[in-house]
């Protein structure tokens, strides 16, 4: 990648659905600081976009507001922890929240790498030279009875229990994140979204809208778009990055 300077630009659209009477998911991003983050909350009543948007304001604040450079992934991980502790705290205090939580992604990028966090089935993909890849791993159980070889993807799919999500933000003391390392290219293109998306599309259909080469606003209402048309069961969160030279 030689010397060239690296500039990223973004767009989100969070929608309702066309079954949810309310949206629970949340996002922020800083492309200045490099701080890219969406949130799915859960609980009831109005509990999980309490927690969705604690977690996404803890994040941004505490890593667009620093005096120096953010330490990667040292940072992360603290971030992740203060929003946790701001969620089991508030649900604490109020019964009419208990229990409440929320899932994460997110992306932080600094000079030529980006690091992807996540907790809980919110997602993290990578497109390059026309192909996308999920990067994160779904917290969630069918995955993990996937991974053992109790169920093939299909099964999961097709699983009740597909809604059932292992690591949260806000429902322990503590929870530990994923966090993956990207060497980044001019031209990558990466995805954040919530469950709403990909449990309407298949990564395929994903990768095709991706293709079309719109701009980021219009990939981001293409994508929302289709997930309604394929029955919009929830709430619908995309955020795209994208890399530019």
């Amino acid at each position: 990648m030689g010397t060239a300077v690296i500039h990223f630009t973004a767009a989100a659209i969070s929608d309702r659905g066309r079954k949810r009477p309310s949206n629970e998911d949340a996002f922020g991003y800083s492309v200045e600081n490099g701080v890219y983050v969406v949130c799915d909350g859960m609980g009831g009543a109005a509990a999980g976009e309490i927690a969705s948007s604690l977690a996404v304001d803890e994040v941004m604040k505490l890593l667009t507001n620093r005096d120096g450079a953010i330490s990667l992934p040292n940072d992360a991980e603290q971030a992740v922890a203060a929003a946790n502790q701001a969620i089991f705290a508030r649900a604490e205090r109020s019964n009419k929240l208990s229990g409440m939580g929320t899932t994460m992604v997110a992306l932080l990028a600094q000079d030529r790498r980006v690091w992807m966090v996540n907790v809980g089935d919110s997602r993290g993909y990578q497109m390059r030279n026309g192909h996308l890849q999920q990067i994160t791993v779904d917290h969630s159980l069918v995955e993990e009875q996937v991974r053992l070889g109790r169920l093939d993807p299909a099964e999961a799919l097709r699983s009740p229990l597909r809604n059932v999500i292992t690591r949260a933000l806000g429902t322990q003391s503590s929870v530990t994140p994923d966090i993956f390392e990207i060497e980044i290219e001019p031209g990558d293109l990466f995805l954040l979204c919530s469950d709403g998306l990909t449990r309407e599309l298949s990564d395929a259909s994903i990768e095709s809208l991706l293709r079309v080469g719109a701009p980021l606003e219009e990939l981001c209402s293409g994508l929302v778009s289709a997930a309604n048309q394929a029955g919009g069961h929830d709430n619908i969160t995309c955020l795209l990055v994208r890399v530019d030279a």
